[in-house]
């Protein structure tokens, strides 16, 4: 503790203040108390560099104003009987409270956990000073900087057995209203103390949150989502943290996250274990395989590449193509995508047969339509790039003969 504790006395009641100050027992002849009315307080705990600040209750309004004057300043104990004032009181940053008529050795015992937590949080901020100064954290917000996430998340996971790592990003729409204090500020009101939270890549934050499961981070999210201006849309990646280094969940949450970004989802659960049922791929190992595997594997193509490019193209074209309708659906049994104007009518089916290999038909309709045609793949070539490069040459043909 520090050789002298100012403890500041703040009512707007004097004869309270004089009768408060009298019984309260300070541990050494170097402490003193100073008394305050509201108007003066901010200046009187700054003047006299207050440890901790001992707030008589005002009114709510008048009450909670001033505890957010001086919450970065001292540790504040709050006197009050108020349930509800009290807890309103902790959310504007009080570090106690204590009834008005509380025991004289209740108060002294509540005093000196403040001035020893006020001592605690000058370390503290030494701590965070030097961070800031080694840009480990970033000045503004509080959270680790890109630079140092690896070393951060991968100490947390040495000692932390389960959790959720999560990537939150801005939705498309809403990049372009994108700010990082807002966005920042609605994280802050949605974690826990314990929870981890750095920048990421672009407009993206990552979040580790120890012992949560799928369900918590998604209701985190939830939470970060109802915090954010009106209008503004989330997205989020998560991967599971169990057996996992930093390189490994960064990659699985992004990808994730870009899984989300393309589908109606706010979040999307990352799984790595598709590339390694790809490895079974071709065709000479395929006919040793049975159609279960082969559906699985169709399954998490649908989900994780025809459906989200299907919705991004459809997003990207309805503005280049004003004057034509694009529909797009996937079932079981085949994923569709349609564009169609008053001169033309063209389909690009995907069809899955079963096993190793899906077709591709693009059919054309119309006055002078392109040839139409199927294309045969292997499940192991339909990535987001090959089928992007399909549907938009696809595309382009029917914009070759839909302007009559």
């Amino acid at each position: 503790m520090s050789k002298e504790n100012n403890i500041v006395l703040i009512s707007a009641n004097e004869d309270f203040s004089e009768k408060l100050a009298e019984k309260i027992v300070l541990l050494r002849k170097t402490d003193r108390v100073i008394t305050s009315g509201y108007v003066s307080a901010l200046n009187m705990v700054r003047e006299n560099n207050a440890q901790v600040v001992l707030l008589h209750a005002d009114g709510v309004e008048k009450t909670l104003n001033l505890i957010k004057e001086l919450h970065n300043l001292a540790a504040i104990i709050l006197l009050a009987d108020d349930n509800e004032l009290i807890l309103e009181a902790y959310d504007s940053g009080i570090t106690d409270f204590c009834p008005v008529n509380a025991p004289d050795y209740e108060l002294v015992i509540r005093i000196v956990n403040c001035i020893k937590s006020a001592s605690d949080r000058l370390n503290l901020k030494r701590a965070e000073r030097l961070l800031i100064q080694n840009q480990i954290l970033d000045k503004d917000t509080g959270f680790y900087t890109y630079k140092y996430v690896q070393q951060v998340i991968n100490n947390e996971t040495q000692t932390i057995e389960t959790g959720t790592f999560v990537v939150v990003a801005p939705a498309e729409n809403s990049k372009p209203i994108f700010s990082t204090d807002k966005m920042a500020k609605a994280i802050k009101q949605s974690i826990r103390t314990d929870d981890i939270v750095t920048f990421g890549k672009g407009a993206k934050f990552y979040l580790l949150l120890p012992y949560t499961n799928i369900d918590g981070a998604a209701a985190v999210v939830e939470k970060i989502k109802s915090a954010c201006p009106e209008n503004f849309e989330i997205k989020a990646g998560f991967s599971d943290i169990a057996g996992k280094d930093f390189v490994y969940m960064e990659k699985e949450g992004l990808k994730a996250l870009l899984d989300a970004m393309y589908s109606d989802n706010t979040y999307v659960v990352g799984e790595f274990q598709e590339e390694t049922l790809e490895d079974w791929l071709d065709e000479e190992t395929a006919v040793s395989k049975n159609y279960k595997l082969f559906k699985q594997v169709f399954g998490k193509k649908l989900q994780k590449v025809i459906i989200p490019v299907f919705y991004r193209l459809q997003k990207t074209y309805e503005e280049k193509l004003p004057d034509s309708t694009i529909f797009q659906f996937a079932d079981n049994e085949q994923c569709v995508f349609h564009i169609k104007n008053k001169y033309q009518d063209s389909k690009l089916k995907i069809i899955y047969p079963g096993f190793a290999k899906i077709t591709i038909s693009i059919i054309h309709q119309g006055l002078d339509s392109p040839e139409n045609r199927e294309i045969t793949l292997p499940l192991s070539k339909i990535t987001q790039k090959d089928l992007i490069k399909i549907v938009e040459d696809f595309i382009e043909e029917f914009k070759s003969v839909a302007v009559q």
